[in-house]
């Protein structure tokens, strides 16, 4: 270990930092500062990774989790050599540098995941160690090994109190992850001051009841921090708490240790007084060690052998392995073979409740996919998400159905590291009201542009007894505004295994499937239906002759609709809306081959009217929920709402 290398490159660290963020007049200079050594001894001389094939599916992973911290990790991207150049630096929350707020994937290279809602990177570090134990259990035989990385994350004092993390980090306990590995930055300070206010707990003890091994040390001794690494990988039962005492800010004369400098620049005159406590040029910013580059190259040279020598292994192992060779291409290729899947088929008059549909088309398409896992937040005989390919578990990392437990947000989280990871198709399942727990990991998927799919059932009031806390009737419009989440909501098991091909065959974004506990009736519909329900909706049933009246409906109320036709004289064509938004993105011609110029447009869906009202033709033409459920048998709670053919059929 060269110590001297190590200091210039955390001088680096601090320099550039602190000059980016006052450069922007904005950002958080406490942590970079005060975590430089940790950042030196992890890019100097901790992670196995390289920079110039930075997307190499065994390099091991760091997870900012503390994401307001960002010019750490940027500062580090480009002294390692990846593709951040220096200019960038100085361009720090500029519009289109590659140097944003908080840090992005798919944005900036080397950053394995959008990070910033504090606790989202911690829950995601946890996914890709399952990720790791899961391509490992896979791949890896016993005369070679693939796959075989560690994935470390930085948290703060303020990850350590959301309740996201202790919800991650108790799965990662229970589920003995030895190849995780998380730096707990403690230096007690968060933006309204001393952590003392609201923040007295042992955070270590709390973490050896999670099952978690708790090592302590000093910020700001290197050999200290290699030490515990060191003891960390040796412990392969459990993932491993480092907690590094620190000073925030450090190097800052009249500023560290103190809240002025978690999230504010630290002013010119500080800046000047800084650079000088560090005994640089009181006028020279953005500086680079001459000694942090030359220890830069060198590393870069010992990455691309490693790089090198994995490749052989790997070239040995394909060789040796072909059909195992073959199913790695399948797992690591960005689109889905649904060529092999035997789709469940079902027959007009079918009677059945589309979360069923929903496990019927899962079990088809888990055994044509073998890279398809996933599970529930303890609910899987009612979202029907149960693989009969084995549980996941610390004595099983073969298995493919996980159990989250009752932690939705969690769940959310570790999905997205499953995915950030590389290599597998991943689903999780609650009941829809439930989305509200995980709505932060669902728009942080939707930004990150990540192919998860949620499956969430109980879509309605019709899951009756349970009352108004479990009828999502707000639900589906809160997600329906999430840029980039596909909605889909089928009226029946045929569009239910059409949405789950939706779901497979998407993969610049996640997918939700809004699904009902109650049965629904199969309808009979056209020979290219999926062609015009890909736009978002199709006619489920037509008029004979031009339409007077036409129905918009989803899920459920699709055969609502199509039984109210029977009630009414007037010429009704009922469309099956099964994404609402995607419908909206169509162009004129299409929504009018739908909805054509002087028919009646009536509304119908067991949710609020919200999104709708710019079909329907007034507010006395929405079936919509106008208030939250009541406690009831569902067919009585769809009379008392008016979900009957006879009203429905009257605001014809």
């Amino acid at each position: 270990m060269d110590t001297k290398a190590l200091d210039a490159i955390a001088l680096s660290v601090r320099s550039l930092s602190m000059d980016g963020v006052q450069a922007a007049n904005s950002g958080h200079p406490g942590l970079p500062l005060g975590c430089a050594e940790l950042g030196a001894a992890l890019y100097g001389e901790i992670l196995n990774i390289n920079p110039a094939k930075s997307d190499w599916i065994d390099r091991d992973r760091f997870i900012l989790s503390a994401g307001h911290g960002s010019m750490f990790v940027y500062s580090l991207l480009h002294l390692a050599g990846f593709d951040l150049p220096y200019e960038e630096l100085k361009k720090f929350r500029q519009l289109g540098s590659k140097t944003p707020g908080h840090p992005e994937y798919r944005w900036t290279d080397g950053v394995e995941t959008t990070t910033g809602p504090l606790g989202a990177g911690f829950s995601n570090a946890v996914g890709m160690a399952v990720a790791e134990t899961v391509l490992a259990a896979k791949f890896n035989t016993n005369q070679h090994k693939i796959v075989d990385h560690y994935t470390y994350a930085l948290s703060g004092d303020g990850c350590m109190m959301e309740g996201l993390t202790s919800e991650a980090a108790s799965l990662a306990g229970h589920l003995g992850l030895g190849k995780l590995i998380v730096f707990y930055d403690s230096n007690k300070i968060t933006i309204e001051g001393s952590t003392d206010i609201a923040f007295t707990e042992d955070v270590g003890k709390r973490y050896e009841a999670y099952n978690w091994q708790v090592l302590k040390g000093d910020m700001y001794d290197y050999a200290g921090i290699l030490k515990a690494v060191e003891q960390a990988k040796a412990e392969t039962g459990k993932p491993t708490l480092i907690i590094l005492k620190s000073v925030i800010g450090k190097g800052s004369p009249n500023k560290a240790g103190s809240h002025d400098v978690h999230g504010a620049p630290l002013g010119p005159d500080e800046i000047k007084a800084t650079r000088k406590a560090l005994g640089l040029d009181e006028n020279e910013a953005f500086y680079i060690a001459p000694e942090a580059k030359a220890h830069f190259d060198k590393r870069r040279v010992q990455w691309a052998e490693d790089y090198d020598a994995w490749n052989v292994t790997f070239k040995a192992w394909a060789k040796e392995n072909p059909a195992l060779k073959t199913e790695w291409d399948q797992w690591m290729a960005d689109k889905v073979d649904l060529s092999g899947v035997e789709w469940p088929s079902y027959a007009s008059g079918d009677s059945l409740a589309t979360r069923s549909a929903s496990g019927k088309a899962l079990q088809a398409i888990a055994k044509a996919v073998t890279n398809l896992y996933g599970g529930s937040a303890d609910l899987a005989p009612s979202n029907n998400t149960a693989l009969p390919h084995g549980d996941y578990s610390k004595a099983d990392r073969a298995g493919r159905t996980f159990h989250f437990g009752v932690r939705e947000h969690a769940m959310g989280g570790v999905v997205n590291g499953l995915v950030l990871h590389g290599g597998l198709r991943v689903f999780c399942a609650t009941f829809l009201v439930f989305a509200d727990y995980m709505r932060p990991a669902i728009r942080l998927a939707s930004i990150m542009k990540l192919p998860a799919t949620y499956i969430f059932t109980h879509d309605s009031f019709y899951v009756g007894e349970d009352g108004p806390t479990h009828q999502p009737v707000e639900t589906i419009a809160s997600l329906r505004i999430i840029p980039g989440l596909t909605v889909l909501r089928p009226a029946d098991a045929q569009e239910t295994s059409f949405a789950w091909k939706w779901a497979m065959e998407k993969t610049d974004g996640p997918v939700v499937l809004a699904l009902t506990r109650q049965n629904l009736t199969v309808f009979d519909k056209p020979a290219d239906w999926e062609a015009s329900a890909k736009k978002g909706a199709y006619i489920a049933k037509d008029s004979d002759g031009a339409p007077e009246t036409v129905v918009l409906a989803s899920g459920s109320e699709v055969n609502l609709a199509i039984d109210a036709c029977e009630k009414s004289s007037k010429k009704v064509r009922v469309v099956s809306v099964i994404s609402l938004e995607t419908f909206k993105q169509q162009d004129a011609a299409f929504i009018e081959s739908l909805i054509p110029s002087g028919a009646r447009v009536v509304v119908a869906e067991a949710g609020v009217k919200d999104g709708w009202e710019g079909f329907a033709s007034g507010d006395d033409a929405i079936l919509c929920m106008r208030s939250f459920g009541e406690s009831g048998p569902y067919k009585e709670l769809a009379r008392h709402f008016g979900f009957v053919p006879e009203h429905l059929a009257s605001l014809f």
